[in-house]
């Protein structure tokens, strides 16, 4: 009689195991960025129970105020700008030198289908939160919060900060802080996949052989607010010269393009000689271009493919960035129309500067001499940290169509 038992104790812990390991696989992508994001997941998720932890319920009030606060302070009132100013938005939307900000990039062009990220900071994982030891889920999610203390507070990423940041623990890279950024904007995720590029621009998934140079990242499916199925890819990849001839990530791109382009705090490499392949990429492959000052120097736009339509103040780069002032732009933004949100690394509102670039339909097959030219410019001498530009003009009525 004792063996009948042993075989039905033994067969209800495999029992017990086998439905613990279905439950774990129930886990979807979804209710693990809710989970990190600080939102309830599913009523039937296996992460339910860990809602319950204090650090938990810490971390997600926390997110709760941080992202209201951001929601009324920026992205809100980005969101109206873009409505008001963007006529003719494209499907894919670029985002070079972003990091994981997928914040941003949806605001600014919330429409797109298909958004493109591309940086160096790698990819990588978010584990089985059912699986992690016991307590240190709470230091994954304290350290998910200083991953984005920055650009909750500033718009930007410090990028030193977040190389620590986002190889601190088991839940590491951008991978998380996208899973975030995705669930508080409302998204929902379908389906995640890493994936690689060839060096000819080709699009490997799961186990393919991408060959040498592949540039490695991740494709995630998501749905809005109204269910329209959109994609979004992040790729970690070297933009400087070197990397983006070695790499097939432009190319890539370019089967994606044209697109509308954005760019904000981008550490002013596109004004250096080393970063000619990228800049000279984004001015041949973007319907329009949305950026700071930090982007693309407007020494470099021809002037005859493009239409400029500037917004906010321009004070000069921040003092860590010393030579980069830009005397055309200076002129350019006496003519700025004002905007009620801060953004770039002069986040406060009255201090930021936001130019709109438009190019001329038909204007891509200009003369060789009228393209703009790879050469640097050379910098102009910073200018006192006093000087201000003159006060904005007052926007004209209605609609900013950019496209008369």
């Amino acid at each position: 009689m004792l063996r009948p038992l042993r075989i039905a104790a033994v067969a209800f812990v495999l029992l017990a195991a086998a439905v613990s390991s279905a439950r774990a696989a129930d886990v979807t992508f979804d209710d693990t960025a809710r989970f990190l994001a600080g939102m309830q997941p599913s009523a039937d998720s296996p992460l339910v129970p860990l809602t319950r932890d204090p650090a938990w319920q810490r971390h997600a009030k926390f997110f709760d105020g941080a992202f209201a606060q951001l929601e009324q302070r920026q992205l809100s009132k980005i969101r109206s700008w873009a409505d008001l100013n963007l006529a003719a938005p494209r499907p894919t939307m670029f985002y070079l030198f972003s990091g994981p900000d997928f914040l941003y990039a949806d605001a600014f062009h919330s429409k797109a289908s298909t958004y493109v990220l591309g940086a160096l900071e790698p990819v990588g994982a978010v584990p089985d939160l059912t699986r992690l030891p016991r307590g240190s889920v709470g230091a994954a999610l304290y350290n998910v919060e200083r991953s984005l203390g920055s650009i909750l507070s500033f718009s930007f990423f410090i990028t030193k900060q977040m190389k620590v940041d986002l190889s601190a623990n088991q839940v590491n890279g951008t991978l998380p802080i996208l899973y975030v950024f995705l669930a508080r904007s409302g998204k929902n995720i379908r389906n995640v996949e890493m994936v690689a590029l060839d060096d000819k621009g080709g699009l490997h998934v799961g186990g393919d052989n991408p060959g040498r140079n592949a540039t490695r990242g991740v494709r995630i499916s998501f749905a809005g607010s109204d269910g329209e199925a959109r994609t979004l890819y992040y790729l970690a990849t070297d933009l400087s010269n070197s990397g983006a001839r070695a790499t097939g990530f432009l190319k890539f791109c370019e089967t994606l393009g044209p697109g509308n382009s954005l760019l904000k705090s981008a550490s002013y490499l596109l004004h250096s000689g080393n970063f000619t392949v990228a800049r000279d990429w984004l001015l041949a492959n973007s319907a329009t271009i949305i950026q700071d000052d930090s982007g693309i120097p407007l020494a470099n736009y021809n002037a005859r493919q493009w239409r400029f339509f500037p917004f906010g103040r321009y004070l000069g780069p921040i003092d860590e960035f010393p030579g980069r002032y830009q005397e055309r732009y200076a002129e350019l933004f006496t003519r700025a129309q004002p905007i009620d949100f801060g953004v770039g690394y002069r986040w406060r509102m009255r201090e930021s500067n936001l130019l709109l670039a438009v190019k001329v339909p038909g204007s891509e097959t200009a003369p060789a001499a009228e393209t703009t030219s790879a050469a640097e410019p050379a910098p102009k001498p910073p200018r006192p940290k006093r000087l201000r530009p003159p006060e904005s003009i007052p926007p004209s009525q209605g609609r900013f169509y950019w496209f008369r």
